[in-house]
């Protein structure tokens, strides 16, 4: 039977590891990380996925504060917000909640964050950081993956990982991340010549390409682990029976309320392949907001250091 990776159990070692760090540093500077989070518009997604980082931060006893510009908020608004925020010392991290409205230059708001309070790891320094092997803000998704495979002592060292995905914020940073860890990695796409194949010679596997349940049985090897980072929601009643279809609570659990997540791999085909592998919901997903708290108290600590931030990493990957 596969292993299931799950992100809960995860998610609170990782809680447990930040109380004492976070105890610490108000004993040392006497005040908490702090955290802030700008929110623009009223994107019902957005607002659930602030409200649930917002209560995690009050949990752990990180300060945050949300900023609630209104939908027609101009570029230049937010990027005074940005300067303000960068200025103020008790405030450690910034998250500037994706999607900004239309009329604003997101690329411009997002590179006013100072890169050291960029605890979404997306600055271009930070991302050249990751690259170059130095220490930094990392992803908040791919650094959660790499602890809970970490977790489950799932080895990385030596196998072959393909990433299904190209993206800024997890395929490209999740290839950088298992390459430190010394993994062989392909990155992979829609256009990938044979992508079924190419997938199937991995030891891990990590979809990542934001199609619901795209990735079959064709695609993993038998006992590969597969990390499935998709949430997407289905409200097909044809596509509900093609995901769920030998599932019977599934598709009730679908009927009664006309939808259902489901991830980027077929849950039936990781189940029964794989040897270990991250439901949806429930694998992944509890990692991102553990993570984004991890980086806020690192860039709290770097602060209180007074460290020369940021530093080379003499640690050598061949």
């Amino acid at each position: 039977m596969a292993l299931v990776l799950d992100g809960v159990r995860v998610r609170e070692a990782i809680k447990g590891e930040c109380r004492p760090r976070i105890a610490r540093l108000i004993e040392r500077i006497g005040r908490p990380p702090g955290l802030a989070v700008i929110l623009a518009g009223s994107n019902p997604a957005s607002q659930v996925y602030v409200g649930s980082k917002t209560r995690t931060a009050a949990e752990l006893g990180i300060y945050s504060e949300t900023l609630t510009p209104p939908e027609s908020v101009t570029t230049d608004e937010l990027l005074a917000m940005v300067a303000a925020l960068n200025a103020r010392t008790e405030i450690d991290g910034i998250l500037i909640q994706l999607p900004l409205p239309a009329q604003v230059d997101a690329a411009r708001v997002l590179m006013a964050v100072d890169p050291a309070k960029d605890v979404d790891g997306f600055h271009p320094l930070n991302v050249g950081l990751l690259s170059t092997g130095r220490p930094g803000p990392r992803p908040c998704t791919p650094a959660g993956i790499i602890r809970m495979l970490k977790h489950y002592e799932i080895p990385m060292a030596g196998r072959r990982a393909v990433v299904v995905g190209r993206s800024d914020i997890v395929g490209k940073p999740m290839a950088m991340l298992l390459l430190a860890e010394n993994a062989t990695v392909t990155i992979a796409h829609s256009r990938t010549a044979d992508l079924a194949g190419v997938c199937r010679e991995a030891d891990l596997l990590v979809a990542a390409i934001g199609r619901a349940a795209m990735v079959t049985k064709e695609f993993i090897q038998p006992g590969a682990t597969v990390v499935d980072v998709g949430m997407n929601r289905i409200t097909s009643a044809e596509e509900a029976a093609r995901v769920f279809g030998q599932d019977p609570a599934r598709m009730a659990q679908f009927e009664a309320k006309g939808s259902a997540l489901v991830g980027d791999v077929d849950p039936r085909a990781m189940a029964e392949v794989a040897g270990a592998y991250t439901p949806v919901p429930g694998g992944v997903g509890p990692l991102t907001i553990a993570m984004l708290m991890v980086n806020t108290i690192e860039s709290c600590e770097r602060a209180a250091s007074q460290t020369n931030w940021p530093q080379m990493n003499t640690d050598k990957h061949g």
